[in-house]
């Protein structure tokens, strides 16, 4: 049986160029979705689910995306300030007595805290221990006063924003976003998944990725990503104990058909097949800009709305650590979502922008 397969699904009429960039470089397991004012106009897949290149990757595959849905859980705050329970420039304490830091809601989602870094040392096994991580946060010190600096919270950004859900609502975040994001819009992701034989097996694309991604020693980006520990281990990121805890900063297990449908959500105003989820209000205060200047922890100047990266061209998204991305494009009406199992770099994306960026004239 060949290592690679041959592109499965479909292009609408002049997506074509989309196609040819998905294709040039085959990652062994990935996945691509365009949707435009709604309409799925690119839907495909290549490769394999699994390191062994066993099973196929197909449209119901499921795949890790890391910071892709970071968004997701934002959009689980969002919902809550929508409804009047939750202020934006609330103080976190309001909801969350425990909570020692002087932070906003605004500043929570924003990566402006001051908390980017898990305070106490753990093992891998408290990925799944809920209430110790977020314990361990309430008591944290910032490691500089909240609104002056941002860092993404690489790690902590799920636990923060998710507890504040559950304090707020009683639920649990997962079953949250399952019950009032998932199934209003159809989408199908979700934070601690069951579905584990439908989770694709990471890999690395290159043996010394791993270090690649590791960060200088000492920097934020280093010690943002290293505590808890497995985040970039394939032991524990293959694991049940991942797929199946619930860290909404890196572990949104996720089609790239939903996260387009989540975007093309997004870009409707906050309404998806009849479904509103959100004001169009606060969606355009989603994706205003918040926060402008230099990211600690992406080490380059960043800006940031309500829990998206807004970026010089007018797009607005999140990517993920590995090479996958989800985005949309407002002047186009395109909603895009790339996932990948295999850990890697940003070429591919670049090259599916670049693209679907081209097709512009075509609006």
């Amino acid at each position: 049986m060949s290592a690679d397969r041959n592109i499965d699904g479909f292009v609408a009429p002049g997506y074509e160029p989309v196609r040819d960039a998905f294709a040039a470089e085959p990652r062994g397991g990935s996945a691509l979705a365009v949707r435009r004012h709604g309409d799925l106009v690119v839907d495909l897949r290549e490769g394999w689910a699994d390191t062994a290149r066993t099973r196929p990757w197909t449209a119901d595959t499921l795949v890790n995306v890391y910071s892709v849905g970071k968004p997701v859980i934002a959009l689980a705050v969002l919902l809550l300030i929508d409804r009047g329970l939750i202020g934006l420039d609330d103080p976190i304490a309001r909801h969350w007595p425990r909570f020692t830091t002087d932070a906003s809601v605004r500043q929570l989602l924003t990566h402006t805290a001051g908390l980017p870094f898990f305070p106490v040392p753990r093992e891998a096994s408290a990925w799944s221990d809920w209430d110790l991580l977020c314990a361990d946060l309430a008591a944290a010190h910032p490691e500089w006063p909240p609104g002056t600096v941002a860092a993404e919270h690489a790690l902590t950004y799920g636990h923060l924003l998710g507890e504040l859900v559950r304090r707020v609502d009683g639920r649990p975040p997962a079953r949250f976003v399952a019950e009032e994001i998932a199934r209003p819009w159809q989408l199908d992701f979700g934070f601690g998944t069951t579905e584990t034989d439908r989770c694709a097996e990471l890999e690395f694309d290159q043996p010394d990725r791993q270090d690649l991604l590791a960060g200088e020693p000492g920097s934020v980006r280093a010690r943002a990503i290293a505590n808890p520990p497995g985040s970039r281990d394939l032991a524990v990121l293959n694991s049940d104990l991942w797929r199946r805890s619930v860290i909404p900063a890196v572990n949104l297990h996720a089609t790239a058909g939903s996260l387009a449908r989540f975007y093309a959500g997004l870009l409707a105003g906050g309404v998806l097949d009849g479904q509103r989820l959100l004001s169009a209000a606060l969606v355009t205060d989603l994706v205003s800009a918040h926060f402008t200047g230099p990211d600690l922890f992406i080490e380059q100047s960043t800006t940031w709305g309500l829990g998206v990266q807004l970026e010089p061209d007018g797009t607005w998204g999140m990517g993920g650590l590995g090479g996958n991305a989800a985005w949309a494009d407002p002047a186009a009406g395109h909603a895009i979502a790339y996932v990948t199992r295999r850990i890697g770099d940003f070429d591919r994306v670049g090259a599916v922008d670049t693209a679907i960026s081209s097709l512009r004239l075509l609006t």
